[in-house]
């Protein structure tokens, strides 16, 4: 018979302890028959004698004397440590592992994280940005953000808001070069392309025709795999982008970029926030995700209202005396 040798040992020496088996059995709650056998299968297993019993009375011999000597420092240090495990997961202190895009998504990680530690001073967070997707269990992540609910196993996924696409430029670039009125006078403007920086290829413009969501192929005159190289080209007036709302949101609300052909602006995806079961979380991750939900679940300050994609912009155009975008 299998020796269960955690269960044997605590009974022996909460037997030790108290004196009597069907004592130790009532504190650890389990049956006088379960305590029993644990104790006799833990003799078996040793092949030796370690309670001297009558009706009432238990006493240790010499051998159960020596293995309780040896045997409840080690066991006390174990208790400790679980114990202090368990502490651990309900304390707001200590390292918080956090992984998301580095693409888009880094100011507003910051935003976040920032907040976060001016609650909560005693927290380290670990924070590992990149455009590729990790694993989630190999990299020890306590929350992770990414485009698209996570495709591992066993992870909660919570939406947060959609990634706009949004085709815009800078007023210098309409005063110079015009207004591109439909997806084909794109051909002849000058546009900026996206390199995705893990596989190295050029990605196409995503737009929307009616419900249909398409790739617009552009030529690009500027090709970058730097989303804030890209984004200092288009305020510079030297090319067309179309960049992530996110992205974009503050300059068009401050009217350094204007946003066009917004009929076929398309919401590419969702930023979502995952983690693992909340039953086994840290309580300083369970806290930042409570944080993640309530700062940024359809944030205005990362999507674009309809004021911001259609009233605000062509009132600008006029105002420079150019003609306004036609859906």
């Amino acid at each position: 018979m299998a020796l269960n040798e955690l269960r044997s040992i605590t009974t022996f020496i909460k037997a030790a302890e108290l004196g009597s088996l069907r004592k130790a059995a009532q504190a650890l709650d389990i049956s006088p028959q379960a305590a029993s056998k644990a104790l006799a299968q833990l003799e078996s297993h040793l092949n030796a004698r370690l309670f001297h019993r009558t009706t009432r009375v238990m006493s240790l011999t010499d051998a159960g004397q020596r293995l309780l000597e040896d045997v409840q420092p080690a066991l006390l240090g174990m208790q400790r440590a679980l114990k202090n495990a368990q502490t651990a997961r309900d304390e707001f202190a200590g390292p918080l592992r956090i992984t998301g895009p580095r693409t888009t998504f880094q100011p507003i990680l910051w935003r976040l994280v920032e907040e976060f530690c001016e609650r909560y001073p005693d927290i380290q967070p670990d924070v590992l940005l990149d455009d590729r997707v990790g694993n989630w269990v190999e990299d020890r992540v306590d929350v992770g953000f990414r485009l698209g609910p996570s495709p591992h196993e066993g992870v909660i996924a919570r939406r947060l808001f959609p990634l706009q696409l949004v085709i815009c430029g800078a007023p210098a670039y309409f005063e110079r070069y015009g207004v591109p009125d439909s997806l084909a006078a794109l051909a002849s403007h000058r546009c900026s392309a996206f390199r995705h920086p893990g596989t190295g290829k050029v990605a196409p413009w995503h737009v929307r025709i009616g419900d249909q969501a398409i790739e617009q192929p552009v030529v690009p005159a500027l090709c970058s795999n730097d989303e804030v190289f890209e984004l200092q080209a288009v305020l510079a007036g030297k090319v067309l982008g179309q960049l992530a709302g996110v992205t974009a949101a503050p300059y068009i609300r401050s009217g350094q970029l204007i946003p066009i052909l917004h009929d076929h602006m398309q919401d590419f995806a969702s930023y979502f926030v995952y983690f693992g079961s909340r039953t086994s979380q840290p309580a300083r991750a369970r806290a930042f995700i409570d944080l993640a939900v309530q700062r940024l679940t359809d944030s205005e300050d990362y999507v674009l209202s309809d004021k911001d994609l259609r009233g605000v912009s062509r009132g600008r155009l006029r105002r420079q005396g150019m003609n306004g975008p036609k859906a």
